[in-house]
């Protein structure tokens, strides 16, 4: 009997945002919020399962675009079986990331590196290039 593989290849089409800042994920929401003039709300916890490893439970943000998205991941998921894991292990100084996809090009992503870098709270902001991340498949969310 002749095999047949299925091959694939995972696109990643929003940019990444890493976010240092120690706060509570709704303080954070509402800080983003209140700076860019837009509405991220609180969605079910992502969940993501693993064969060999206790699972992911990490707390979401989303704003929901005609043509895209906006959403705010916690790094640091839940406890769960008395350990924390992380969204992407390989980044762990991150507190939160930032998807945006958007292909109307509505989003100016420097403009909101320059607002939320002066909002007192967020220690830092970096853009992150999804192509290098090692465990870039934990962000396909949707």
């Amino acid at each position: 009997m002749k095999k047949s593989k299925l091959l694939f290849e995972t696109t990643f089409d929003f940019d990444l945002l890493g976010l240092v800042a120690p706060l509570k994920d709704y303080k954070l929401a509402w800080l983003i919020n209140t700076t860019l003039g837009i509405r991220l709300k609180k969605t079910e916890d992502y969940h993501l399962e693993f064969l060999n490893q206790p699972d992911l439970i990490i707390s979401q943000f989303m704003l929901k675009k005609e043509h895209g998205f906006i959403q705010l991941l916690k790094n640091k998921s839940y406890p769960v079986g008395g350990r924390s894991r992380y969204l992407i292990p390989e980044l762990l100084s991150m507190d939160y990331f930032l998807l945006c996809q958007d292909f109307t090009d509505e989003v100016d992503l420097n403009t909101y590196i320059d607002a939320l870098s002066n909002v007192s709270g967020i220690h830092s902001i970096v853009k992150i290039d999804t192509i290098k991340l090692k465990s870039k498949e934990n962000l396909l969310t949707y």
